[in-house]
């Protein structure tokens, strides 16, 4: 039951953050800054650092995949 649960909360997490990173951008319409309710939605709107940080964020995920297949290699023929 656990693992569902954590499955699922990823999934909602996943899926909240591509929205905010990229539909966000592409099928809203812009908000005014000056009504306070729409804040948040127009600093989503506007916010260029995740839609960075994952492009970056795949070399260094690729060099830490790597290096726990070898260390598993090593550690099995060890």
């Amino acid at each position: 039951m656990m693992g569902s649960l954590f499955i699922a909360v990823g999934i909602l997490v996943l899926v909240g953050f591509l929205y905010a990173a990229v539909l966000s951008k592409i099928f809203l319409p812009q908000t005014p800054h000056s009504d306070d309710n729409l804040l948040l939605l127009s600093a989503i709107q506007n916010d260029r650092y995740y839609c960075l940080l994952i492009p970056l964020t795949l070399p260094v995920i690729v060099a830490a995949v790597y290096l726990h297949w070898l260390s598993m290699k090593m550690f099995k023929h060890a």
